[in-house]
């Protein structure tokens, strides 16, 4: 277990210094060092505890986090940079959809579920990936063999010197049809696949307070692999058919019970559950009413932070290891609202602030996915070339500053609403008058939103 673990390929990715992850998670997000500080610690511990002595290894657990903070200041998007970051399972849920037992609705135990699911479907799409080239060649061979079927073992030796014996034929044209379809030239022939499809088992409804979906999910695939599959032939295009038989052969060349094996042990090792909204939950119980579930949901989130076994369908996982980020804007509750025993789980609190006019110029021009950049992408594809200057930008900052100030505070994502009214003319016309040029001036924007940004009863429902 211990060589696996060392030659896992998480854990060569989460091999990072605390100031080699800072600096990945600043490309993508602004400011927020306190909480980027934090994830970092968090991740490094992880690669620390693997390294330790085994019989010390299960006795470190993992240092779970709080992020306080408003919406749109990047809470979301750090955990999310982070699991990528890392090639980590990662799943984000909200707590105020889960109910305790005894409630109909999602139990919580259905996030690591989700979660192993995630893992299964990630390792078996590197599996393939790993065997792409293998694969092709198979799905080509199978080409081949319904463009001329292939020679019989033995018949090749058994040829004589003739030029016109019809079997050397065959095989030299055989080896002609395999070049050609190395270098596409027999893409637009069609040839009469033999494809399977699952046949329409009847749909299952379960009726339980526990698990609905999860456990309606399982039932009905494994009607399905009860039910036998279906044949039917059509009649495609070479270029088609090379992509159905691929995917055919990946299918059938990944081993998945290796699969199942290594997503697991990523789950338990490496697993991030980002669990937002947390101060939804939080607060005293009633008595009465719709929010008399709110401490049961964190007690039956209590087992999975302390480390449980989680039943699944594919096998039992341990959560003891996962990582679990909370968050939330706690405007309402506080951290301390939430149960003691929940509370002691999440030793490491930190709080995200608002972002300031400045924040918001550095997000328009400085990520490598910054909105103005993927504007400037987007349009480029209509021959439409966009031009923003700097003091555009800095108008667009103070404006979207200036109605998070008037209406609800939404923090970044204001700059997605500002940005798409902005453009909204350019976008629609886009198509007509390419190729060309816009130069978005400050002029420009005070023209576009100056009204709407000074007009609060319309701001409300347009920005």
């Amino acid at each position: 277990m211990e060589a696996q673990i060392e030659k896992s390929k998480s854990l060569e990715a989460i091999n990072l210094t605390p100031k080699e992850i800072v600096a990945e998670l600043d490309r993508y997000i602004i400011g927020q060092g306190q909480a980027k500080r934090a994830v970092a610690i968090a991740l490094r511990n992880r690669w620390r505890r693997l390294m330790v002595p085994v019989e010390f290894r299960d006795e470190i657990p993992p240092k779970n986090i709080i992020m306080i903070g408003p919406t749109g200041v990047g809470k979301t998007e750090i955990a999310r940079r982070l699991a990528k970051l890392t090639h980590s399972p990662f799943i984000k849920v909200e707590a105020s959809k889960y109910t305790e037992i005894g409630y109909v609705g999602r139990d919580v135990e259905s996030m690591i579920r989700e979660l192993m699911d995630l893992a299964v479907n990630m390792v078996q799409a590197e599996e393939k990936e790993r065997l792409a080239l293998k694969a092709e060649d198979m799905a080509e061979e199978r080409i081949l063999e319904l463009l001329l079927p292939k020679l019989k073992t033995g018949e090749i030796s058994d040829l004589d010197n003739s030029e016109d014996n019809p079997k050397r034929t065959m095989a030299q044209t055989r080896k002609k049809l395999k070049k050609m379809l190395k270098e596409g030239a027999l893409d637009q022939r069609t040839v009469e696949l033999q494809t399977e499809h699952s046949s329409n088992p009847p749909i299952t409804r379960i009726f339980t307070n526990m698990g609905l979906d999860e456990m309606e999910k399982n039932l009905n695939e494994a009607m399905s692999q009860i039910f036998p599959k279906k044949c039917h032939r059509r009649r495609v295009k070479i270029e088609d058919a090379r992509v159905i038989l691929t995917q055919e052969e990946a299918n059938r060349l990944v081993d998945m019970d290796k699969v199942v094996a290594e997503a697991k042990q990523r789950v338990e090792q490496y697993g991030i559950v980002f669990i937002d909204e947390l101060d939804k939950v939080a607060g005293p119980s009633n008595n009465s009413g719709p929010d008399i579930s709110r401490e049961g949901v964190q007690r039956d989130l209590l087992p999975l932070v302390e480390g449980s076994t989680v039943p699944t369908k594919h096998g039992p996982v341990k959560t003891d290891h996962i990582l679990f980020i909370a968050a939330g804007a706690f405007h309402v509750a506080k951290p301390s609202d939430l149960i003691p025993e929940l509370q002691g789980r999440f030793p490491i609190r930190v709080e995200l602030t608002s972002l300031s006019k400045d924040d918001f110029i550095r997000i328009l021009t400085e990520p490598q996915n910054a909105l103005t950049i993927q504007y400037q992408k987007l349009l480029a594809t209509e021959k439409v070339e966009l031009e923003i200057t700097a003091d555009a930008v800095e108008e667009l900052a103070e404006m979207a500053y200036r109605v998070n100030e008037k209406q609800e505070n939404i923090g970044a994502r204001r700059l997605a609403t500002i940005m798409e009214k902005l453009l909204d003319n350019i976008s629609f016309d886009a198509p007509d008058i390419a190729p060309t040029k816009f130069v978005i001036t400050s002029k420009y924007v005070q023209e576009r939103l100056a009204d709407m940004v000074e007009n609060v009863d319309l701001t409300r429902y347009i920005l």
